[in-house]
């Protein structure tokens, strides 16, 4: 049974991009329905973060990988999501159009972007500790469990002095390795209840199709009904990516091929890593 994974935002973007048809199509998707540039990495109009674009980014090549997918003729059984790969996810599963995945992207990280203007937030990348002294790191440093990732992969949400901090006691007290990323907002946190409002008006733009096959939340492991995706979209971005959970509930629920649809390969690796755990 093959399941489609959709990856969150990538850290980078690639310097050379595919010259095809397909790819070519959905450039000029993102630069119509967003103003980036994917070729040049720039926008057309106005000026907006890095993570913006990487967001955006992400969802294109994601988007780009269904659709190679599809002319191969492979076809999910069920499809799975992790962070900000929901977009690509429920475009692929017939919920949404491309154009309305990529647009959705844009616009959450360019409300995300304006709203936490000003203020140092990070992503901490922790590998190697366990997830209860994770969880007595993260309440010492005033941090949030954002990703589950495995049983000893984790990445840490919330301001970069106390991500510092956090990051430096990991270390000291066995971690092997401790890596900070900037973002604009505090991803998968309770704090991004602050732009709520904004946020979920902007879901509430869309009209949600049934998903036309089960595509699994990475919350509470909860395959999406169309009614639901609204309320999910912003949970999502307020609780914690629980992906650990979400492999083994797709194992169980007969999920035998799994293929990552996006930049990278970050989620075979969480897999191989938890497999090695069963």
């Amino acid at each position: 049974m093959n399941c489609f994974m959709f990856p969150g935002q990538p850290l980078a973007h690639d310097a050379t991009l595919p010259g095809n048809a397909d790819f070519s199509e959905l450039a000029a998707l993102t630069r119509a329905h967003t103003g980036l540039d994917l070729s040049a990495f720039t926008w057309g109009a106005g000026t907006h973060s890095e993570q913006v674009a990487l967001q955006v980014y992400g969802v294109a090549v994601s988007l780009y990988r269904h659709r190679c997918l599809r002319l191969e003729g492979m076809k999910p059984a069920v499809a799975a999501e992790h962070s900000m790969g929901v977009y690509a996810a429920l475009a692929a599963c017939g919920s949404i159009c491309e154009g309305e995945a990529l647009e959705l992207a844009f616009r959450v990280g360019a409300c995300m972007e304006r709203r936490f203007r000003g203020r140092d937030y990070a992503l901490g990348c922790l590998v190697g500790v366990t997830a209860e002294k994770l969880a007595v790191l993260a309440a010492e440093g005033a941090v949030f469990l954002a990703n589950h990732n495995t049983s000893h992969h984790f990445l840490l949400s919330g301001g970069r002095r106390e991500m510092e901090a956090t990051l430096g006691r990991a270390l000291a007290s066995g971690a092997f390795s401790a890596k900070i990323f900037p973002c604009d907002a505090p991803l998968h946190t309770p704090l991004m209840a602050e732009a709520e409002g904004e946020l979920a008006a902007i879901f509430s733009d869309y009209r949600y199709r049934e998903p036309a096959c089960p595509l699994m939340n990475h919350i509470d492991q909860e395959f999406l009904t169309s009614a639901e995706i609204p309320a999910f979209l912003m949970r999502e971005l307020t609780e914690t990516v629980q992906w650990d959970a979400t492999y083994r509930a797709l194992k169980r629920f007969g999920a035998t091929r799994f293929v990552e649809l996006g930049a990278g390969d970050s989620l075979k690796k969480y897999n191989r890593w938890i497999e090695s755990r069963l």
